[in-house]
């Protein structure tokens, strides 16, 4: 199997200058460059550039896909909206760790599969895109992405058992599609997050209402005020995530400390895997039966139907054997084993055994027919 690497990185706050993109230009010349993103996959080869620098120097988010089972995201955000100190509460791991610069924090964020992924289509396309709107979020002050990213490394037992549970926001019950697209690119047990879930609280309100926002508006200062509309008049991306977490407050959607440890969550997750796996196996059980007595049922049925009528059955069974064709032997073993299954029934054995034996004597030089009797047991 050959190899697939994809590579897509994206800017958001600021799109690359012209002198960004010649720098990229000249580390890949088949990559698909533009003033906002880097794309380019690989067969063979790999990417000539370190995507971490490349984190800190040009993109706000970065996405990774290999087919040996390798899956990767990082996104920038800038301290003004993520304190690094709180991404490093929850980014604890080799799946989840987080660095800072001078102006911004960064996630990278790690899944491996040993195994590969034999079913997955190995096309990157599209995948950031599903998961970047999270980043978003994440500046507006929804933390449920960092907590999804330490349970990651709870998953991977890269905590020791005794590890205490970080805040738990609300909403991990209902997570948005780009949490959701990121969750399932990491590949994070829906077991241990439904657990996580009980911990959490609803969401109280998604989005605040315009008359909250208008108070607080003008409750800023006129020189504050003034900066913002300079901003927002040069383009300034990062402005919304800025003042959206400002609205929400220095500790947005803090969270609640439930005492749960690492240990527990993982227990608690496990049992849960074992009632879904017995709930599983016993519907599996009901329906079987299910199967079994509907069989039945129409093998009855079909029993009553050819009681009294033996005699026309078994020269049916004649007729089909004279057609020396093998979807009428079949059909003609089928019909036998109802008559052996009415036999059965109406304690008429011995006659089937000597119609039998007279059968395999007339058709003695057709091993076809012979060898489809033995082996459903007529004789």
């Amino acid at each position: 199997m050959s190899e697939y690497q994809y590579y897509e990185f994206v800017a958001v706050d600021r799109p690359l200058t012209s002198v960004q993109q010649r720098e990229l230009r000249a580390l890949s010349t088949r990559a698909r460059i533009t003033s906002s993103s880097f794309v380019n996959d690989y067969q063979w080869g790999d990417l000539k550039g370190d995507p971490r620098e490349w984190m800190q120097r040009y993109f706000d988010a970065f996405l990774y896909l290999a087919n040996w089972g390798t899956h990767r995201v990082a996104l920038r955000l800038p301290v003004a909206v993520l304190d690094p100190g709180t991404a490093a509460q929850y980014c604890v791991g080799r799946s989840a760790c987080s660095w800072a610069t001078r102006t911004h924090v960064i996630l990278d964020l790690h899944s491996e599969d040993e195994e590969g992924d034999e079913d997955e289509e190995y096309d990157g396309a599209g995948r950031l895109a599903a998961v970047l709107p999270g980043r978003a979020e994440l500046a507006a002050g929804d933390r449920r992405l960092l907590y999804l990213v330490w349970l990651l490394c709870v998953q991977n037992r890269e905590l020791a058992r005794d590890e205490p549970e970080p805040p738990v926001p609300p909403g991990l019950g209902d997570l948005s599609g780009p949490q959701r697209a990121l969750t399932d690119f990491l590949r994070l047990d829906p077991e241990l997050l439904a657990v996580a879930a009980e911990g959490s609280a609803p969401l109280k309100e998604k989005a605040p209402s315009g008359a909250a926002l208008s108070r607080w508006v003008t409750s800023l200062p006129e020189a504050e005020k003034n900066d913002v509309v300079v901003r927002l008049m040069r383009g300034d991306a990062r402005l919304r995530s800025e003042l959206l977490a400002r609205f929400h407050g220095a500790a947005p959607n803090e969270g609640v400390r439930t005492g749960r440890t690492v240990g527990e969550l993982l227990a608690a997750a496990e049992e849960r895997w074992s009632r879904r796996q017995q709930l599983a196996r016993q519907r599996e059980a009901a329906e079987r039966e299910r199967r079994e007595r509907a069989a039945a049922a129409a093998r009855e049925q079909r029993l009553n139907v050819l009681a009294g009528r033996q005699e026309q059955e078994w020269q049916r069974v004649d007729a089909m054997i004279e057609t020396k064709r093998p979807k009428e032997y079949d059909a003609a073993v089928v019909l036998l084993g109802d008559l052996k299954a009415l036999a059965d029934r109406d304690g008429d054995v011995e006659v089937f055994r000597q119609r039998m034996r007279l059968l395999r004597e007339r058709h003695a030089r057709k091993p076809s027919l012979l060898d489809r009797l033995d082996r459903t047991g007529l004789s």
